[in-house]
């Protein structure tokens, strides 16, 4: 286990370093952040003196250097733009994107795990082909446009719902939906194909054989059995579902990272993008490594070995 655990460390200490290193200079490619901090009319003179201030004028592989060297004393830099601590940035707006990311997730497990366990029992009836129906539309239908399309029923034309902001409790219901449609489909599809696997396996026609009912084989043995793939998938789909707020956030003007990360990305705030990308990774890194522990709770059959 001790094994296990070290090699996953170097392995996540190797992909943040990486991903920061391929951020902090593709940044660099998108232009000169100065530019847009100086007001129009400012000469050459106050250019450079900009620049000087905020370190520009040195080596990109010495500012690099800096930067990374930031990153161990868990010194986020500062907003070029706003010119606070990026880390004070970031948690003002953290909240409000753990709660969409939470409310996508109910709808993405409390939605896609029951169909896709309903589909896999009743194939070949005609309910499991209207849920099918169901799930390839959720896959099919991009999330800007998803969110575009409630905005104008349940917002502009029915007025159920506020069609932007985070004024209130019902201001989450259409971004999680929106956000989290998409993950319903992929967490339906995956246990569809998981339960339809147990079916066939020994257990079941035992069970079967008992006089046992198809919900208590279902619910006792085998959605355990067949928890292994939404596990993976889970550990991916919220990493996903980050990336996702991006949309989701412009599109609802909701307060979150993604937002922000919009924000930052118009201004060449360089450090804030920074930030918010280190976040992501260490985010992604983490709920995989947690998904490799789990398979052992859930499958006792499975142990974590150093070489996995």
């Amino acid at each position: 286990m001790s094994a296990f655990f070290l090699k996953r460390i170097v392995q996540a200490l190797v992909a943040v370093i990486g991903v920061m290193t391929l951020v902090f200079f593709l940044q660099r490619l998108t232009g000169d952040p100065v530019l847009l901090l100086v007001p129009q009319n400012a000469t050459q003179a106050d250019i450079d003196a900009m620049r000087v201030s905020l370190g520009f004028d040195r080596p990109l592989i010495v500012q690099y250097l800096d930067y990374m060297a930031q990153l161990l004393r868990l010194d986020f830099g500062r907003s070029y733009v706003q010119n606070v601590p990026v880390w004070t940035l970031i948690s003002s707006r953290l909240p409000y994107t753990l709660m969409l990311a939470g409310g996508a997730l109910v709808v993405a497990f409390g939605i896609g795990i029951p169909l896709g366990v309903l589909m896999a029992v009743r194939r070949g009836k005609a309910e499991s082909k209207l849920m099918m129906g169901f799930v390839l539309a959720g896959q099919s239908m991009p999330t800007f446009w998803s969110a575009i399309l409630m905005i104008m029923v349940f917002a502009v034309w029915l007025g159920w719902l506020p069609p932007s902001g985070a004024r209130s409790g019902v201001s989450l219901i259409m971004p999680s939906i929106a956000l989290g449609l998409l993950s319903m489909a992929t967490f339906a599809r995956v246990a569809r194909t998981a339960v339809l696997d147990e079916l066939e396996k020994e257990y079941v026609r035992t069970g079967h054989a008992k006089g046992l009912p198809m919900t208590r084989i279902v619910m006792r043995h085998l959605l355990r059995n067949a928890a292994i793939p939404v596990v993976t998938v889970a550990a991916l789909e919220i990493a996903n579902l980050l990336a996702g707020a991006v949309i989701v956030e412009t599109v609802f003007a909701w307060p979150g990272l993604g937002q922000l990360t919009v924000q930052a990305i118009n201004a060449r705030d360089f450090m804030v993008v920074q930030g918010v990308v280190l976040l992501g990774a260490i985010t992604a890194i983490t709920l995989n490594l947690i998904a490799d522990l789990l398979y052992s709770l859930i499958d006792p059959r499975i142990r974590l070995e150093a070489n996995a």
